[in-house]
């Protein structure tokens, strides 16, 4: 079987980097994370990837630098890579729409929500400040919509009374590091993929919440 060529962008401490590093040199996921990226040099997520072998790249904003032109840079590098997944473990960037659009079917995110619900930051707390009953996490297509793109699959974590935004964000940390290496096994297993912007699984349309959402 083909071992697909994975990269991954990080920002900061990397612990969904290390659950895919560990499914990938376990078998779990039959593909090579191949470099591991970030914009940010102190990033502990570079620490895991030299730790376990793969090479690792600091590509930082340089003073002045608009969105587009970062992106330019970037994703320069991540074609001259000759990827087949891109995947955004906790990469604080929003990146621009021709970039997206370069790695269309083959880029993902992780988010700290059952999406559509708290796009953006604050998750934790803003589903506390709702009253809501439950929380999650999904792991999505990526599109030039913020946090918008087509569900994969989700994990909810129940809310407990008196949790705070820091019991909930441990919660909600472990069923991540549970979902984004299945999610990056089924690409490389090709069963996964987006047309006409949905999502696909086995070549039939997810419903919004992704697969298996209950």
């Amino acid at each position: 079987m083909k071992q697909n060529r994975i990269a991954v962008l990080i920002s900061g401490n990397g612990s969904n980097l290390q659950a895919l590093i560990d499914a990938s040199q376990s078998g779990e996921i039959p593909g090579e994370i191949v470099a591991v990226i970030s914009d940010k040099a102190d990033a502990y997520g570079l620490q895991r990837a030299k730790d376990a072998g793969i090479a690792t790249q600091v590509i930082a904003a340089e003073p002045g630098e608009s969105r587009a032109q970062y992106d330019q840079r970037l994703g320069a590098e991540l074609i001259r890579l000759n990827l087949d997944l891109v995947v955004l473990a906790g990469f604080m960037r929003i990146l621009s729409g021709p970039l997206v659009e370069r790695f269309a079917g083959r880029m993902f995110n992780i988010h700290p929500s059952l999406l559509p619900k708290y796009t953006g930051l604050n998750t934790h707390q803003r589903a506390l400040d709702a009253g809501d009953s439950e929380h999650g996490c999904s792991v999505h297509f990526v599109t030039a919509e913020l946090d918008g793109g087509p569900v994969i699959l989700q994990a909810k974590v129940p809310i407990f009374p008196g949790d705070e935004a820091d019991d909930l964000a441990q919660r909600v940390h472990q069923q991540e590091h549970r979902i984004y290496p299945l999610v990056v096994k089924w690409f490389c297993d090709g069963r996964l993929s987006m047309v006409d912007g949905e999502a696909r699984m086995d070549g039939q349309a997810l419903p919004g919440a992704g697969y298996a959402s209950e």
